[in-house]
């Protein structure tokens, strides 16, 4: 069991503490959520031509962790978002890995922005980029998996479990969680067994990344020791080996997609939330336009994603 999933399931109550103990010290260092905000959260998603826009604050519907907190410094504040994705969303000719960018935004206009700002030595040039839900940084994140930027920007790094259960009545049930940056929709953790019949079983999806065997290499700029998860660059697409592909997705029939539909999934194990888009990223979601095709940039043999030949990059028929 991963440390994600056990502790969405102690968090609701369907494994008891004493259970955790053995996997490692994160779970204690979640901060509990039971702060309620007195700031009135605000999101709006309409249609307009062919975008989708959503205008938010950022401010979750849910409770919340204590901030600032030992880990995180920041107070949580009002932001004000204006981001747009297109209505009928495309697959790229090539998938786009995400550098230092949200991937999306949740049906209640808070960020996923899965990345982080640590780096081994402090080295932004680095390419052992800490990963949020290893644990071996403490950022101060709550049980939503979430914490706060420097601007009060409330984000989350993996499956924001509050408003999951809301949104599908902790049921065992396909939910629509939010919209990626290039419009294509994003669920949370279950889908059908069989992605092509609406009435197949649900079960939990499963990424087709693992763990990369043996140690890191020696020298000054690596951390050295075994892959363990504690960088991005731990972990490595293994095709097939999973239900999602290298973007953490898949084709197939949806309640909101009856016809079927390119679809990303939140999942307990890396990526958490996808760090490759499928389709076209809209620019509204770019910081500094730190995104980038995967071979625009030799360092991309060193991104989890690369080295592994393509699954089908055009819609299957249904």
């Amino acid at each position: 069991m991963t440390i994600t999933k056990a502790f969405f399931l102690y968090t609701y109550g369907l494994l008891p503490l004493v259970g955790l103990a053995h996997l490692n010290e994160f779970h204690l260092n979640l901060i509990p959520t039971k702060q309620t905000l007195k700031i009135t959260p605000q999101c709006e998603i309409k249609i307009e031509g062919d975008k989708r826009i959503i205008k938010s604050n950022g401010i979750p519907n849910h409770k919340v962790g204590k901030f600032p907190n030992r880990g995180n410094p920041n107070s949580i504040q009002a932001q004000n978002y204006h981001y747009e994705v297109a209505l009928r969303p495309k697959v790229a000719r090539e998938a786009i890995v995400t550098v230092r960018q949200p991937f999306g935004i949740a049906l209640n206009g808070v960020l996923f922005d899965p990345g982080t700002a640590e780096f081994f030595q402090r080295d932004r040039s680095s390419k052992w980029n800490y990963e949020a839900l290893s644990g071996a940084v403490r950022l101060g994140l709550d049980q939503n998996h979430a914490h706060v930027q420097p601007n009060g920007a409330y984000h989350y790094h993996g499956l924001p479990s509050k408003l999951f259960e809301m949104l599908s009545g902790g049921e065992q049930v396909m939910t629509l969680i939010g919209w990626a940056a290039d419009g294509f929709p994003i669920y949370g953790l279950y889908g059908t067994k069989d992605p092509r019949k609406a009435d197949s079983e649900i079960v939990e999806l499963k990424s087709s990344y693992q763990i990369k065997a043996g140690s890191r290499p020696t020298g000054s700029d690596s951390p050295g020791g075994d892959y363990d998860g504690t960088f991005t660059i731990d972990y490595e697409y293994v095709e097939n080996s999973g239900d999602l592909d290298e973007c953490g997705g898949r084709f197939g029939v949806t309640p909101e997609f009856t016809e079927g539909t390119y679809y990303y999934v939140l999942t307990e194990d890396y990526p958490f939330i996808p760090r490759m888009f499928k389709g076209e990223p809209d620019p509204s979601f770019e910081r500094r336009r730190h995104r980038r095709r995967p071979s625009e940039n030799s360092d991309d043999q060193d991104h989890p994603n690369r080295g592994i030949s393509r699954g089908p990059i055009y819609p299957r028929s249904f």
